[in-house]
């Protein structure tokens, strides 16, 4: 049995076999660490603009958490958008002027305006929406697809990972390699983190003196050493070592391939725009991202930090926007034209939202915005999704949901929908306990669905 395959055939009785038809064979998330806000973006409030300098009601608030940043403001003035609104495509989606290429393919895309989270944090928030638990030590989304599904690629990972610093806050929270681990699942289902230098994938290279053949010969005694502790004491990860250097082996023939960008046309470089030339941009990994789904990795993933604004947001938003307004576009354009969107699921979105109200100093140009997760837009493309939509609503201070609500355990319902597995029915036993991506939680957005 090929590795990572083991998951829903144990479950199933079939190697790799989903649960029901699959619309999507893969997933590209490109999430937006640090928290976009959803009211600059995509959820137009027009209302906010007579409301401008007063007080967030108190039948609005309802006396929901605030973070320590503006628990202990005094004032909590309604700072709307300083950025300008319009309708796009048929479908009439709002879309603000900071992002005028997504606005374009509007009519490709999902909006949904009416997440909410649980945690107001990021680093509870972030795990929460890799792991389906703000603690860690869970197994990502990633790891859970890899683990039950595998990857169309045996010389490249199921699950791939990358990480770019946006220009909008240098200073953003970090990111931790856990957010991509395969917590209790067998370690051979974790992300592997492409990085930006010579090397994109750590121990990669050969080391100085040891040839190609070498090295083969080296890996099979080691493999014939490990395979006799395995059966000596039974231990999975034993065999996940084995496989992994075996996959590391493949990988120096398959990876330097893949980041060659030499052979992709000039066209492709304009539709990305300038920094797809430039190793380690949003806008390259968007292009890694899609030569690596061409190439049957199941899920890919790229984080872009720099989201946090709690002040200057102006300022910093637009030059976030910069970083990923085209590339994220352009990824959609060229799947769409390559044949590759139809079974390709596209998210993008971050962890939490925004306060409607200012954190700090409201001027005429400048403000910033605390956490919110109460409410906030995410939007999603091809792979089973309904183009042209826009699902949910907030109310018009844009701090709390009044149709469709979806939570974060919804949304990885309807992903493992997608890809034709039921997520009450992928599960791992650990500690007693069979565990699941949801929890004991979550149900598919059907109204989503194509």
């Amino acid at each position: 049995m090929a590795p990572g395959l083991a998951g829903l055939s144990t479950l199933l009785g079939a190697e790799g076999a989903p649960h029901f038809p699959a619309r999507a064979k893969r997933v590209i998330y490109l999430f937006q660490s640090g928290a976009p806000s959803q009211m600059d973006l995509f959820d137009h409030k027009p209302v906010l603009e007579k409301l401008r300098a007063s007080e967030l009601p108190d039948s609005i608030r309802r006396g929901q958490r605030l973070t320590g940043m503006t628990a202990t403001q005094t004032s909590f003035p309604v700072a709307p958008s300083i950025f300008r609104f319009a309708q796009h495509g048929q479908c009439g989606a709002w879309v603000s002027e900071l992002m005028p290429r997504t606005a374009k393919i509007a009519d490709e895309l999902c909006f949904v305006r009416s997440m909410h989270t649980e945690a107001i944090n990021h680093d509870p928030a972030i795990t929460f929406f890799q792991t389906g638990a703000q603690i860690a030590g869970r197994p990502s989304i990633g790891a859970w697809l890899a683990y039950g599904l595998g990857s169309e690629n045996h010389d490249l990972p199921a699950f791939v990972v990358m990480v770019s610093q946006g220009t909008g806050n240098p200073a953003d929270q970090p990111l931790y390699d856990r957010l991509w681990g395969s917590g209790f699942l067998p370690t051979r289902y974790q992300g592997v983190k492409f990085r930006s230098g010579a090397d994109p994938v750590l121990y990669l290279s050969n080391p100085a003196g040891m040839t190609a053949e070498g090295r083969r010969r080296y890996l099979d005694d080691l493999a014939e050493l490990n395979r006799m502790k395995l059966e000596e004491f039974g231990d999975p990860e034993i065999a996940t070592r084995i496989s992994q250097y075996e996959m590391a082996y493949r990988m120096q023939t398959s990876v330097p391939e893949l980041t060659d960008l030499s052979k992709e046309p000039e066209r492709v470089f304009e539709l990305y725009g300038p920094e797809a030339r430039r190793p380690g941009t949003f806008a390259a990994n968007c292009l890694l991202a899609r030569r690596l789904a061409e190439r049957g990795v199941r899920f890919i993933q790229l984080f872009h930090r720099g989201w946090d604004q709690h002040n200057k947001l102006p300022k910093q938003i637009a030059g976030q926007c910069r970083d990923t307004d085209q590339a994220s576009a352009a990824l959609i354009l060229d799947l769409k034209q390559r044949g590759l969107l139809e079974d390709t699921l596209v998210i993008w979105g971050g962890e939490f939202g925004r306060t409607v109200y200012c954190q700090g100093k409201l001027t005429a140009d400048d403000y910033g915005r605390d956490h919110h997760p109460r409410c906030f837009t995410i939007w999603m493309a091809g792979g089973g999704i309904r183009p042209g939509m826009t699902h949910g609503e907030t109310d018009d201070y844009c701090y709390n949901i009044v149709r469709d609500p979806v939570h974060v355990h919804d949304l990885h319902a309807t992903i493992l929908y997608c890809l034709g597995v039921d997520h009450t029915r992928l599960t791992f036993k650990y500690q007693g306990r069979h565990f699941r991506l949801t929890d004991v939680h979550g149900n598919v957005v059907k109204a989503v669905l194509a």
